[in-house]
């Protein structure tokens, strides 16, 4: 990583001892994706009235110049936006640049942020970036610098999360500062009237509410490159297609992530809840296959809850649940955040999970009516250990130990209308183990490196866990703990 880059700088101050800072997900992106990934997160500008401070990095002028048409239209929509570059190909000359609320930067050569790829956006209501920075020709190894512009990769984050973007463009406003003083000045002021405005939108649920129909249009933008981007034709498929489909799924794992943060009542809920449904998933010895769907699932199971998001209803993705004939009629309503994980059709089996989270055992739930055993256990287990989750937290006033004993009280109390009742029992004793002193590694994913969640049973229809003998395999669970 080049010594004061913004990149650097960042990571510094995230570093160990900076212990209120979160840890930064790093990851390695092809250029290609980058591409479909700032496409996608600049269009949100051009959807809404967002009005952002927008500054961005592209290295040289002759990559701005790709863009510049582009770049007239989202300054039409914009407060501001500051375009730094190491200066060629008649840079400054474009219409674009002449606009009074576009601003050139011309970098020198030795900048360490010549070589990277920036792309932040700040506004009231909407916040992301992307920030990356070229690898050098020795983390290339052997193979040496590639020859196509396209096989290009470059090492950075991605993320929507406001306190990161805010922290990131202070920097990089200390950078312009360098170069010209009195545009600092301006952008400074121009922070400043953003940051009131902010302060309701980063710790309340409507920042989140919009992202749905923006991370759509991430994964059908990183989607149309894997089919259309001559970069299919320069790399082996697996290569290509991993790196695209991480993207993906850190779309979606960002969005959860902003979720919880903008939620100060319970801001680990998913972390805790996945925790807790692989677990229970271990305490029933369900396969390795269906703990990671769960710990997937409890990841993002907030996101069926987002709602609006027309664009995505309208986007042609399945609206049915069930495994029988694709002409088959839908019976589920459609539930906007199961849509919009709808659109990676890897995830098509976790969107069938988080889709039945909400049925009863007793038939009367939402949003198919399904009863018993007909709800896939995924969908059961999730839906109890969330609801296990959220209680212990209502009861926070007590002492842990108490607050756990509570919550669990409080499932008992709906076992056999609203919770499976031998499910409820499994709780029971993981409840027990944990006050024996079982630890439960609570933490978000690595969310770079996030693929390892995505495996080839992510597609698979689900399957309800039963032994040979058509005996729940949950009874069978709770009766030998119990030793009978």
């Amino acid at each position: 990583m080049l010594e004061g880059s913004i990149l650097d700088k960042l990571r510094s101050a995230h570093l160990t001892h900076h212990p209120d800072k979160p840890p930064l997900n790093f990851g390695v992106y092809y250029k290609n994706t980058l591409v479909a990934l700032c496409h996608a997160l600049e269009d949100a500008i051009l959807d809404a009235d967002y009005s952002p401070l927008m500054i961005t990095a592209f290295q040289r002028g002759k990559w701005y110049l790709e863009e510049a048409d582009r770049y007239g239209e989202i300054a039409g929509r914009s407060r501001q936006i500051v375009i730094l570059a190491a200066p060629d190909g008649g840079f400054g000359d474009h219409p674009t640049s002449q606009r009074s609320n576009v601003a050139l930067v011309s970098l020198e050569e030795a900048d360490p942020v010549a070589q990277e790829w920036h792309l932040v956006i700040l506004s009231p209501n909407y916040t992301a970036m992307v920030l990356c920075q070229e690898l050098s020709e020795a983390d290339y190894g052997a193979a040496g610098f590639p020859t196509e512009d396209l096989e290009r990769k470059f090492y950075g984050i991605w993320t929507f999360e406001p306190a990161l973007v805010l922290e990131t463009v202070e920097l990089l406003v200390d950078h312009v500062g360098r170069y010209n003083p009195t545009l600092q000045q301006r952008l400074k002021a121009q922070i400043g009237d953003i940051a009131p405005l902010t302060q309701g939108a980063f710790s309340s649920v409507p920042t989140v509410e919009h992202m749905g129909d923006i991370v759509s249009r991430v994964v059908d933008y990183l989607q149309t490159r894997e089919t259309t981007s001559p970069l299919a034709e320069l790399l082996p498929t697996s290569s290509l297609d991993n790196n695209l489909t991480s993207s993906e799924l850190q779309a979606f794992l960002r969005v959860a992530q902003l979720i919880d943060q903008t939620d100060l009542s319970n801001p680990m809920v998913a972390a805790e809840v996945a925790a807790l449904a692989e677990a229970m998933g271990q305490l029933l010895d369900l396969p390795s296959w269906q703990l990671h769907r769960l710990r997937l699932a409890g990841l993002l199971h907030r996101i069926a809850f987002l709602q609006s998001f027309d664009r995505v209803l309208s986007a042609g993705t399945s609206v049915s649940d069930s495994a029988e004939s694709p002409n088959q009629a839908p019976y589920c309503p459609l539930v906007p955040g199961i849509q919009v994980l709808r659109r990676m059709q890897r995830l098509s089996a976790i969107a069938t999970i988080l889709t039945h989270q909400a049925e009863w055992w007793n038939g009367t739930g939402q949003p198919a009516g399904l009863a018993g055993d007909e709800i896939p256990i995924e969908s059961r287990i999730l839906g109890l250990v969330a609801e296990f989750q959220r209680c212990v937290v209502e009861h926070r006033s007590q002492p842990l130990e108490k607050a756990v004993a509570a919550a669990l009280v409080d499932c008992r109390v709906r076992q056999g209308d609203r919770w499976d009742p031998k499910l409820v029992e499994a709780l029971g004793l993981l409840v027990t183990a944990l006050q024996q002193g079982l630890s439960l590694p609570v933490a978000m994913p690595k969310i770079a490196s996030g693929l390892w969640l995505v495996d080839s049973y992510s597609q698979e229809n689900l399957q309800i866990a039963y032994d040979e003998s058509g005996t729940s395999s949950i009874t069978s669970t709770v009766e030998k703990i119990h030793g009978h």
